[in-house]
């Protein structure tokens, strides 16, 4: 991939791992399965552990369209990497099937490629600050102009009032999944927002903001469920110590 892509697909993977198991699969992770992934032409845009849950680890992988995302998840599965780790791997494991499938909401809203280096293999240290929170809305319909132009116009001058710095959103990806060896979530319409905040201490502060805001709770809020909104969620995220978003 070239500088300034901004990832056309995006899988948003959220894995449930047995009790205790999820420093070994992170240190597995960002040891042996980082660069061979983007060897076989995809993009390992950050991996984080889920701060409200031990046995959380999530994680994001880019692709330039649908047709070679196929190539690539062959490439790596189909590989001595992974024939090499996966039963180390897939042992941490409860569930890796929730899985989003994402597409950019607009031509400057993915994740542009890394422009920082990424910590070489064998760093251990997380970074000590930065967080990142994801935003999910789940809608009874496909996202359309009526919701990206509600947040434009409402959410995102909220939300950057209360000190969230924007990274990237995205919609539901309907095309069919182009690797079924490895299942995604359907039937679903979600709208996705990322955010970072330089500390915990930042994010605790905008989620009081936010609290204590009446436009936000008397009329941002009740706008998004007006346009079928049925549920907003938020996860929590630290980066790994080889994380490149961060």
């Amino acid at each position: 991939m070239t500088d300034g892509i901004r990832y056309p697909v995006v899988e948003l993977r959220q894995y449930t791992l047995h009790t205790g198991a999820r420093d070994a699969l992170v240190d597995l992770f960002d040891r042996e399965f980082v660069e061979p992934q983007e060897a076989a032409g995809m993009a390992v845009v950050g991996q984080f552990l889920d701060i409200d849950d031990p046995e959380r680890f999530v994680w994001l992988r880019g692709f330039p369209d649908m047709p070679r995302r196929a190539e690539a998840l062959h490439r790596f599965y189909g590989g001595p990497v992974w024939r090499r780790h996966r039963d180390q791997a897939n042992a941490t494991m409860v569930d890796s099937d929730d899985v989003l499938l994402l597409r950019p909401t607009g031509a400057r809203d993915g994740f542009p490629a890394a422009t920082a280096v990424r910590p070489p293999v064998g760093t251990a240290r997380r970074p000590a600050s930065s967080v990142v929170l994801v935003t999910l809305c789940h809608r009874s319909t496909p996202v359309d102009d009526a919701l990206t132009g509600y947040l434009d116009r409402e959410v995102r001058p909220a939300l950057a009032e209360s000190g969230a710095a924007p990274l990237a959103r995205f919609e539901t990806e309907y095309a069919d999944n182009t690797f079924p060896a490895l299942p995604v979530r359907t039937g679903e319409h979600v709208l996705v927002w990322f955010s970072r905040f330089a500390c915990l201490d930042h994010l605790h502060d905008h989620q009081r903001r936010l609290a204590r805001s009446r436009h936000w709770q008397a009329t941002v809020l009740p706008g998004l469920t007006g346009l079928g909104v049925t549920e907003l969620r938020q996860v929590r995220l630290a980066p790994t110590a080889r994380s490149a978003l961060r």
